[in-house]
């Protein structure tokens, strides 16, 4: 929480911070209508003749750029640099963004419903309360926030959620899907190593082959959840709804888990 409202205030001073007493929700800290939140340096036309206008090999560089409250939805973006971006409230759904870098990218409520994410980097990526709901992450480094939002239905096979464990200047950078829903999600051979998924609904899910090695899940609701060869050394399923699942017995070094003893069986 800490490292979050950091990032707020250098992000945009005018934002309305104010540190919670308890687990208040974060985006009740910030006024969303705030010119922080509403400006956009670009129209879509701009980035449309923008991309047109690039020669064979190039990219569109929007470094940094001020893109809020945008509707961005359908564009092929692949063509596209959005490290950096500021992306609030923003409309991209059914967008293509295969291969594009979001690192340190800031999207809070914003809709990214069907996006085709495939291969991007994610790295310190805040997606806060958005919708991704059938979006495709297969094969994308996911190292960024993306607490409380709807990811229904979502791919992630092959992804990298796991924490980043050589610079953590900032903190630990990892997957974060704290109270997130994640139901019918796909993670088929996805590294959550390390991942947080506390309180995480993941009712459904297909996690064959996962590995969940030191992963938090703990509250996570795995009702249904295909755990197939999933590997849960030393992840801590305090409280985690684990009764449910399928194919546990198929699971890898569940017995090793932390409080499992804790865990709804």
């Amino acid at each position: 929480m800490t490292r979050f409202l950091r990032l707020l205030a250098v992000l945009a001073p005018a934002l309305l911070v104010s540190v919670p007493a308890g687990a208040q929700d974060m985006l009740d800290m910030v006024d969303l209508k705030s010119e922080a939140f509403t400006k956009a340096e670009m129209s879509r036309a701009d980035i449309e003749a923008g991309i047109a206008k690039l020669k064979e090999g190039e990219k569109l560089d929007l470094t940094g750029k001020a893109l809020n409250g945008l509707d961005l939805s359908g564009m092929d973006l692949r063509r596209t640099v959005l490290q950096s971006a500021r992306l609030m409230m923003v409309n991209l759904k059914g967008a293509n963004l295969e291969g594009v870098n979001l690192d340190s990218s800031w999207s809070l409520n914003s809709d990214l419903t069907g996006v085709n994410l495939k291969g991007a980097s994610m790295f310190g990526t805040q997606l806060v309360g958005s919708k991704l709901d059938g979006a495709d992450l297969s094969g994308a480094r996911v190292a960024g926030d993306f607490s409380k939002a709807s990811m229904t239905n979502v791919t992630l096979d092959g992804a990298d959620l796991s924490a980043d464990e050589k610079n953590q200047s900032m903190g630990l950078m990892r997957g974060t899907f704290r109270s997130t829903n994640l139901d019918g999600a796909s993670f088929k051979g996805a590294n959550l190593k390390r991942a947080m998924l506390e309180f995480a609904s993941l009712k459904g899910a297909d996690l064959t082959g996962v590995l969940l090695v030191e992963s938090e899940i703990a509250g996570a609701d795995l009702t249904g959840a295909n755990v197939s060869g999933a590997d849960f050394a030393g992840a801590d399923v305090n409280s985690a709804k684990i009764g449910a699942m399928k194919n546990a017995a198929d699971a890898k070094n569940l017995d090793q888990a932390k409080n499992l003893d804790k865990a709804y069986r």
